[in-house]
Formats: structure tokens, sequence, C-alpha cells
């Protein structure tokens, strides 16, 4: 069978037997887990039978423990006593216990599951479990009955639909303020979302947020894939918090960690039952040699029933609008992609490619969008995987937007190993306008990845130590004035080049110093590297307010033109110059990346004879430049005898410009 995919993309034509064995093994797993004529959603509702749950006038407990010879549920509520509250086996591995009176567990009380495997006695957290606390004294995790599921918060989000260019605020709770310490729900819900709201984004993207043991992995080794992180706050100040973004018009993704797991056993899933494959490939092959995590076995459909639910419950439950898929390439291939350099399409074909995560990310993709259709679901892909965002029916595996993830390390590459001098500006315009056929891109100039410890933000890499000294307004600093200038072109052309859709990283837009680093042996477990300085940016004696007024004018200003679904044409581009000029539209684009050179007639070609007037220039005072542009000036495009159309227009150094016709 021919798919779409490969009139989309003729260069998977010589592909098309994988492609069609790809879609065939989707149809059959998906066959297997509902039949012919079931739905994922129905099929995805394992968090409304297993775990704690509270039915009316008794509550309940169950698991799928294949591996236990028995099992027992205990907690506050029978004085820990792990024998006097034995489970019973059902059909399928599936254990249960029923405790008569709707006053048999009290929401806050501690309880723990007991497995017998081998004759041993293991002390495990609920799969399913929705709350996981650490004890302040002795520093263990320990499940918490909860009532997320069934408390009576009021949604207010009814009519809420996000719009379809993603503007994206990545976004930490935990250091998402100015104090030493770990961040709440509330505390952002009251301060951070009217920045954010300011700013113009219309999407955050929260990370950390299922429940994991290490602060300092960033929420990336989950251990309580159904728990929202109790550092935080409840799974009710959650709810408030998503409920309120949304009365702000901001859509709001939840950074999914399905591609591994911490291979803690006392605090995740790990060898629940007492054995290393119940959720996870055995030896080797389940597990990850660069994260010390554990990897799912995406064959298993017990393994299935448990992520697409978790996809729900999230979704259900919170209100969630879509997700960010974390570690899509380490998910896609056996060897997770680890020194694989992707440089021909039959890398990605291959019998190193895990098949069965492939039909997971598709089945995935296919329950999201079944129980929200207007849902974003985002692949973290460094592999470059073609039809990662083409829809399944046509081959593909079915992700809405796929990130840029070549932009900030070519960012990196050039700042950090050449002066601007040097800039090669058409392999950076490559960089940027490249695509996949059919495909959607985030573009993002950097991300939480390229400030943590050990690197630098774009602003941090172009000022370094100048920062500490430098930042006050009065201050002439060449270096800040340098660092500034850059920081806010290199913002715009990624913004309005590099995909159909924008991300930035909280605090960066405004220039955030330093680095990220989480409370650790190493730094003295300081909370010094963990917070945002938002002081910094409320402060009119320094610059940081410059670059944080860019950000928002750019940000308001690509949404208001949609700038982000028009293709850019009358591209030009000249090394010599370090220009680079492209029109979307009535829209023309004019960057003058050369340090020290102003040009004062340069042609401008645009696409259409008439008026054109600067509705931005990243040489305003306001946002610390020198006032150069003079934005009142009307330029007349006009057709020359070669037949293109154009003006001419003063760049000064280190200066983008947009002009609109009017």
């Amino acid at each position: 069978m021919s798919y779409k995919i490969t009139k989309i993309d003729p260069y998977l034509e010589p592909f098309s037997n994988d492609i069609d064995m790809r879609m065939a093994n989707y149809q059959s797993k998906r066959q297997e887990l509902v039949g012919e004529d079931g739905n994922l959603v129905d099929f995805a509702k394992g968090y409304l039978y297993f775990g704690i749950r509270y039915e009316g006038d008794h509550w309940t407990y169950r698991e799928w423990a294949p591996g236990a010879e028995a099992m027992y549920f205990t907690g506050d509520f029978n004085g820990w006593d792990i024998w006097s509250c034995p489970m019973k086996r059902l059909d399928n591995d599936v254990f249960e216990v029923v405790l008569p009176g709707a006053d048999a567990l009290k929401v806050g009380q501690n309880v723990q599951a007991i497995v017998i495997h081998n004759g041993e006695v293991l002390r495990r957290i609920p799969t399913y479990a929705t709350r996981v606390v650490q004890d302040p004294v002795n520093y263990t995790w320990c499940a918490q009955v909860d009532d997320v599921m069934f408390d009576d918060f009021k949604w207010t989000d009814q009519k809420f639909k996000r719009t379809q260019t993603p503007f994206i605020y990545e976004c930490h709770i935990g250091m998402a303020q100015d104090a030493y310490k770990v961040g709440s729900y509330t505390e952002f819900k009251d301060n951070i979302l009217p920045r954010i709201k300011d700013l113009g984004y219309n999407t955050i993207q929260i990370m950390a947020i299922m429940e994991h043991p290490y602060y300092g992995s960033f929420g990336y080794q989950v251990s309580n894939f159904f728990a929202a992180s109790s550092r935080y706050g409840t799974g009710r100040e959650l709810k408030e918090l998503i409920n309120a973004a949304h009365r702000k018009g901001i859509t709001v993704l939840l950074d999914v960690v399905h591609s591994h797991a911490v291979k803690n056993t006392s605090e995740g899933i790990n060898c629940f039952d007492g054995t290393e494959y119940q959720f996870f490939h055995e030896g080797p092959k389940g597990y990850h040699s660069a994260w010390d995590t554990k990897l799912f076995n995406y064959g298993k459909n017990q393994v299935l029933h448990f992520l697409l639910s978790n996809l729900q419950y999230w979704m259900d439950v919170f209100h969630f609008d879509g997700f960010r898929f974390d570690g899509v390439t380490s998910m896609l291939y056996l060897d997770h992609g680890l020194g694989s350099a992707f440089t021909g399409y039959d890398m990605y074909f291959s019998m190193n490619t895990d098949v069965e995560a492939v039909t997971y990310l598709q089945l995935a993709n296919e329950l999201i969008h079944q129980v929200n259709p207007n849902a974003l679901t985002i692949a973290e892909d460094m592999s470059g995987m073609p039809g990662m965002c083409i829809p399944i029916e046509d081959g593909g595996i079915g992700f809405d937007f796929r990130l840029s993830m070549g932009v900030p390390d070519l960012w990196i590459k050039m700042i950090k190993e050449n002066s601007d001098d040097y800039w090669d500006i058409i392999k950076l315009w490559y960089e940027l306008t490249g695509r996949r056929p059919g495909e959607k891109n985030v573009g993002y100039a950097e991300s939480h990845d390229q400030a943590l410890v050990g690197d630098k933000t774009i602003m941090f890499r172009l000022c370094d130590a100048e920062m500490y000294t430098g930042m006050r307004k009065d201050s002439g600093n060449l270096v800040i004035d340098r660092g500034v200038a850059l920081h806010k072109m290199i913002r715009l052309i990624t913004a309005s080049l590099a995909g159909e859709g924008y991300l930035n990283f909280m605090g960066n837009e405004f220039g955030h110093p330093e680095w990220l680093d989480f409370p650790r042996e190493g730094n003295g477990w300081s909370y010094h590297y963990c917070r945002r300085q938002w002081n910094l940016v409320d402060d009119d004696t320094l610059r940081f307010g410059q670059l944080n007024n860019f950000d928002r004018d750019m940000i308001h200003l690509l949404k208001a033109e949609r700038l982000l679904s028009k293709k850019a044409n009358n591209q030009w581009m000249l090394n010599g110059d370090k220009v680079i000029i492209y029109t979307k539209g009535k829209v023309v684009f004019a960057f003058n990346f050369n340090p020290t050179e102003s040009f004062e007639e340069y042609y401008v070609p645009v696409e259409q004879v008439g008026k054109y007037q600067v509705i931005l220039s990243t040489d305003d005072g306001e946002y610390g430049g020198h006032n150069r542009v003079d934005k009142q000036y009307i330029y007349e495009a006009t057709r020359g005898e070669d037949g293109r159309i154009g003006f001419q227009c003063y760049l000064p150094q280190r200066t983008a410009i947009i002009l609109k016709k009017i």
C-alpha cells in the first residue's frame, strides 16, 4: 500500500515497504488493544480502575502485579500492620482490596503497598498513586490518600480553545521565583502567569510536574507517573494554576516523560512486583547507560495501557491541553541515537529502529487527539525522523510539531567559535529555514538545555563576566552593547524563520545571567542558581528590562501579523555584508549582522510596489539601542528596469528592522 507520506517527501519512496510495515504494526496493535470497533479513549482509562479510589460508600485499591505471590495494603489507617489488610488476587494478575465505609481511608493518610515476591517482603508505592510525598525527617517517599480524582474543583474553562500558532514559554514551577527555595503552584499562578500574559506568550510548557525523587534531575527521572509533584503544592493548586492560565487564554502543555523511568525501586515503579520485566525490558535492553534509567517495553500491552492511561489522566483530571514528549530520539532507536549522525534516510529504517516505540507514539497521538481534537503534541527528536509530524493516516507518527533542535546548537557553535565578523550568514539561513516536507517546527534559540550548569545562555555567552558590572544603563560597556544588540537579533530571526511555532525558556527573554543548577552536594545545596531573578528585569536602572521590552513587542507583533504561518520569500543573503533580507507577505525583515559597517542606501527587495514603514527596530532606545532608525520615514518601493521591486534603506550595524507595506 502506498501512503501519502511518500508523495509529501519523495525521498521516502525507496522505503515505502518499511512505512507499510510500520503502519501494519500500528493497525495490528490497535486492533489487538481495542478490537475492530473499539476506541483508545475507552481503552486508556486505567486511572479509573487501578490505584486508590473512593467509590461512594467504600474505598478500593487495585494493582496489576503479575510477579507478586501475594499483596497487602498498609498505612496510617491500620497502624502500619502489613498483614492486617490482605489483597485478593483477581483475573489477569490484578490484586484488589475493598475497604468498607466512607471513613475507611482519609485524605492525607500515608499508605504503602506490600508485595511478596519469592518470599521476600517488598514495600512499594502504588503505581497509580496521585500524590507522593517525602518525609522531611528520614527523606523516604510515601504515597498519600488523595482526592484529586474526585474533589469538588469547579473548572471555568469549558469554552477555552488553544490558538493554532504556539508561542511557548517553557517554565519550571520550582525555580520560578527569586527566593532561595522551591516555588509553588500558587506563586507561579499569582506572580508569573501575569508576566507571561504581558509578554504575549500563548502557551506554557511546564517541566518537572510528574513526581521525581531527585530535584536535580529537572523532572526527567520520573518515579510516579500519575502524581503531580508535591514539592510545589497540591494537585488542587495545580488545577487552579491551569484554570487561571486558561482564563488568560494560555494553553498548558505537560512536559511528559515516557521515554524512561527512574531505576529506584522504593520510590518508583521499577521492580514493583519483584520482577525487572513488569514494565521494562530485561537486562541491557532495559537500561539507558547514559541516563542511568529504566526503559519501557512498548511491545507489552499492559505497558501501553499504563502509558496511554497516563496521558488521558493528565488531560481528563488536570485539563492539560497537550504534551511535549521528552526523549523521543531515545525511544525511536535501539541505541537511543547515541553517537549516530543520521546522515541518510536509511538510518531511519534500519534494524536499529525500535518499531514498537514508533507504534506507541502513533497510538499516543491518536489517543490525545481523540480526547481533545484541539490538543497539541510536540516531539523532542534530534534525529530528524521523517514523518514525525505527518498524520498517522498518511503514514506518519502524528505529532503536530517537532522541535528545531539544530538551531540552538548552531547558535552556540557560531557564538562560541567565531566572532560575528566571521559568521556564515548563508549557513545560518539554511539551518533556520530547513524543514522536513509537510512538517511543522517549533523554532527556538535556546531552551532550558542551553542554560544548565556547564553550559551558558546566549546572553551570558555573549557577555560573560561583564554582566556582573556592565548591565547598568549608564555603564557604556561595549561588550554589553554588543550582547544586547545580538541577543535581540538572534531571537527575532529565530522566531520569524525557524518554525511555525516559537519557544523561549523562562527568564531568557530578558537575558537572565548565569546558569541553572539545582541544590546538590557539589554546590553546598545552594538555591542561588535554582531561581529566576525577576528583580533584575524590574530594576529600571538595568538593561534587562530593555531586552524584556523587545521580547514583548516582538512576540505581540509576530502574533498580530500572523508571521509564523507565512513562508519567507524574496530572500537576500550576502556573507560579505553580513546581511539577510526576506519578506513575508507585506512585511519585510532586514538584518545587518555586520559588527562595524552601517549601510546608507542598502537595496531591499520586496514583493509588492508601494509605501513601506518601519514597525519594529531592534535599535530603539526602549530596547537598549541607539535610535538610529527613523520609524516615521516612508520608503517607496518601485519596479526597476531589471524587473525587481524594492527600495533603498538605511541599515545600521548590528540592527534588525521590520517594515510593513502601508
